[in-house]
């Protein structure tokens, strides 16, 4: 099944999302992974993330997937102690899987986030503009709508990420 990961950071960028993508190509198939965008923190005053999107086939229970993560996050030192807007090793988020409409295993589809954040739906949109929801329609078109200023992001150099998948 086509599943769609969100990875972010803002804590040691470059080598924890290498580290994070690595340690996920390792134990899933991964497709395809946007290029990476800069943003400002939200929520909070701290250094601007770097994010990107990766396409991976599902092959698992989406419980197993939510565990998988947790763990790809740890091994880069996330500090599950912080509050919820602060600074990140490196967070990765299941951002849309196959058809999956709704809440399941605890975690709702697709991410509220990717229809909030521009540094969620811009790399969505590079990797899967095809992607459709029944009531907010097609990414694509939600992004040629989406009002940047609001919340500015900019594309990276992601050469940091091209020898870990």
């Amino acid at each position: 099944m086509r599943c769609f990961l969100g990875f972010g950071s803002n804590l040691n960028r470059e080598r924890n999302l290498a580290t994070g993508l690595q340690a996920l190509g390792e134990r899933l198939s991964v497709v395809r992974v946007s290029p990476v965008y800069q943003s400002s923190a939200l929520g909070f005053d701290g250094a601007p993330f770097f994010n990107f999107c990766v396409e991976v086939v599902l092959d698992r229970e989406i419980a197993e997937l939510k565990k998988l993560l947790k763990e790809i996050e740890d091994h880069c030192g996330r500090d599950r102690s912080a509050p919820k807007y602060s600074s990140r090793t490196l967070d990765i988020d299941i951002l849309w899987v196959g058809e999956c409409f709704g809440i399941f295993d605890g975690v709702p589809l697709p991410r509220q986030e990717v229809f909030d954040n521009s540094f969620v739906l811009k790399p969505l949109v590079d990797i899967a503009p095809e992607l459709s929801h029944p009531q907010k329609g097609c990414i694509a078109d939600l992004w040629a709508n989406y009002e940047v200023s609001k919340m500015p992001i900019t594309e990276v150099q992601s050469d940091f990420l091209e020898a870990r998948v």
